[in-house]
């Protein structure tokens, strides 16, 4: 009786305890309350210096946003390839912001975390003439759309074929130090047109701060994306998104985005040819390795040999190209 009595002790203790981490873990998963909103109409559609903030915040504030598909509301669930054929990239990428984050100046870092994600209705994917990895192969404009409800977590491509859901905003960024009214397609320093599909909700992404108040924008929502987006467009989604500004200050220089999970850390880096971009991902991988784990920059080229991993984002933007190195939080003993 006595060895039972300590046997099922220890069985409630085992209980407590995982019911206690399992709280834990939801506390810590716990979407934040924002304390600011701004709808799909609240949107530009260039990167600019000069474009008004619609809101400033204080640096750790959560602002909820809706965006639209990246046609801005050329195409709907009903739309044919004669719509295709008369889109207009005037509009496209119609992103939701600027948000001014206050103190936040040239050298500082904004750190975004992506708190929640939440799919719209409907999404469509094209083909459209000019555009695309294959252009000069596939010239025929196509389209395909899709609908979705709250309990979506595939894309039904075909009777046969469906498609994990796996809902990211392809454009993120800050303000570029420029006044001139730069096209938000290709991805720069600033952010943009990034496309990485791994940017996914839980994910905090790290921009270099190019100007006074960061101005933060956010859009071009993928329900789904292929590393590569090769055809030219993902599963283009209006969406909702929950996230969080802060400002780093006197931490290290980024010259790109960066970003993290809890399983791994990553860099990023454009280029106009994959060559130039994966070299660069790779430096700035050594460079994160030196100066925030004090690697010998030699045992840091070695290490992003033997479990760096690079990852080709998107190769359609023209003129630049985004690639990824990933890097194992539980190789680096941080996990």
């Amino acid at each position: 009786m006595k060895k039972a009595a300590v046997l099922f002790g220890l069985m409630i203790s085992l209980i407590m305890i995982g019911c206690t981490q399992k709280m834990k873990n939801e506390e810590s998963n716990a979407v934040p309350e924002p304390g600011y909103s701004l709808s799909a109409n609240q949107t530009h559609s260039y990167w600019s210096s000069t474009v008004e903030p619609l809101i400033r915040v204080e640096s750790g504030a959560v602002i909820e946003v809706s965006t639209e598909e990246a046609s801005d509301q050329q195409l709907s669930p009903e739309s044919t390839v004669e719509d295709i054929k008369n889109l207009s990239f005037d509009p496209i990428h119609p992103l939701t912001g600027p948000v001014y984050v206050e103190n936040a100046e040239p050298g500082d870092m904004l750190k975004v975390k992506l708190h929640k994600i939440e799919l719209g209705s409907w999404g469509w994917t094209g083909i459209i003439p000019g555009f695309g990895f294959l252009a000069d192969e596939f010239d025929e404009p196509w389209i395909k759309t899709f609908e979705f409800d709250n309990n979506s977590n595939t894309a039904a491509f075909s009777d046969d074929i469906n498609i994990p859901l796996k809902p990211f905003p392809g454009v993120m960024g800050v303000a570029p130090d420029t006044e001139e009214e730069l096209s938000t397609v290709p991805p720069r320093a600033n952010g943009g047109n990034m496309d990485d599909p791994n940017m996914t909700e839980g994910t905090t992404v790290y921009f270099p701060v190019q100007v006074e108040g960061a101005l933060f924008s956010i859009g071009d929502t993928h329900a789904a994306q292929g590393a590569g987006e090769v055809c030219g467009t993902a599963i283009e989604a209006p969406m909702r998104i929950v996230y969080e500004v802060e400002v780093i200050k006197g931490g290290r220089e980024i010259q790109e985005p960066q970003y993290e999970t809890d399983d791994y850390y990553a860099v990023t880096g454009f280029g106009k040819t994959i060559d130039e971009a994966a070299k660069k991902a790779t430096r700035y991988m050594i460079d994160y390795l030196v100066e925030e784990h004090n690697m010998d920059r030699n045992d840091a080229y070695a290490l992003t040999s033997l479990a760096g991993d690079l990852k080709i984002a998107e190769v359609v933007d023209v003129p630049h190209m985004l690639v990824s190195m990933h890097m194992s939080k539980e190789v680096l003993g941080v996990k």
